[in-house]
């Protein structure tokens, strides 16, 4: 299918709310688009390399399916936008801009592979609880939420296997290569080992910070 795209300077995984200020003329143009069509969907992708603003720069294939859930016009053409990300897509091919960019994409669920079990995703909320407590000692800060308000509780514990990880991941405080290798990982199993590097990566930077 055909979809407006947004490509954005950081990575967005599926389930995250995603809040825009659209002052660029291009995406003007894509906004007005969107809301007379009546179909909120563009896709978002992680820029990899240029910038937001003013166009040329290269963009990655995998990202997420966001849509408009509000919409308010600012005037000058200007509007600010409260989105909701959902399913992830890859692209196949990108058409020329026109004058907003557009890509043939598809949906991109994960490809079959071994299940993650209950026990792999209790090790994983460990790690992230771990870390958030190395984290707190690095900014000297020794009241943090608990655990079940840290990872989302009984919300968390409702959500299918791979929404379930997606929302593990946004609580892991990580870069956009590592957001990214876990956004595109094909299989459930293979982003669970994405987001377990990116956590050992986030917990040297910790240790290195907390004051001996």
């Amino acid at each position: 299918m055909e979809l407006p795209m947004f490509p954005l300077e950081w990575v967005l995984l599926p389930g995250e709310e995603l809040s825009l200020r659209i002052f660029e003329l291009r995406y003007t143009v894509m906004v007005g688009d969107l809301v007379r069509s009546g179909d909120p969907r563009f896709g978002v992708v992680l820029i990899a390399r240029g910038r937001e603003v003013g166009g040329g720069e290269q963009r990655n294939d995998v990202g997420a399916m966001a849509s408009i859930t509000a919409c308010t016009e600012l005037g000058g053409g200007r509007y600010a936008l409260r989105c909701l990300t959902g399913e992830r897509i890859r692209v196949h091919e990108w058409l020329p801009d026109d004058p907003y960019p557009r890509a043939l994409i598809e949906p991109w669920p994960d490809e079959p592979a071994e299940p993650v079990s209950d026990e792999q995703f209790r090790e994983l909320e460990d790690r992230i609880v771990v870390l958030h407590k190395r984290m707190a000692v690095a900014r000297r800060r020794w009241v943090m939420p608990g655990r079940s308000s840290l990872l989302g509780g009984r919300r968390l514990r409702s959500l299918d296997p791979v929404q379930r990880l997606y929302s593990l991941a946004c609580r892991v405080p990580m870069g956009e290569a590592d957001r990214y290798a876990v956004l595109a990982a094909p299989t459930l199993s293979d982003r669970m080992t994405a987001l377990r590097e990116a956590i050992e990566t986030v917990s040297a930077r910790v240790e290195f910070d907390i004051p001996r």
